[in-house]
């Protein structure tokens, strides 16, 4: 199952705060990378919170993964689990009528 996941900063946090877990995030980060869990990750232009594309077979799976990150674990980020399906609009262009 595909699942987007958007970070949210929690309330109240001050950019210092990332700091000292930064280097362990990015290698969690790569970890889940290289076991084809999280299949992309971005940061968003408009202000500086990731959004990722994870793989998992439900959204609790991906949210207990979610919470292994050192930022979430720390208590400095959340993120919101969304799952996706594929779209169905196409099956309208060769649907029989």
């Amino acid at each position: 199952m595909k699942i987007l996941a958007l970070e949210k900063e929690s309330p109240d946090v001050k950019p210092e705060q990332f700091v000292n877990h930064l280097k362990l995030e990015a290698q969690k980060i790569w970890e889940l990378y290289q076991e084809g869990i999280i299949r992309e990750i971005y940061f968003r232009q408009d202000h500086s919170e990731a959004v990722l594309i994870l793989e998992s077979s439900n959204t609790e799976e991906a949210n207990r993964l979610l919470n292994s990150l050192p930022l979430v674990e720390a208590g400095l980020i959340t993120f919101e689990v969304i799952p996706l399906i594929p779209y169905p609009g196409f099956s309208r262009l060769f649907a029989e009528k």
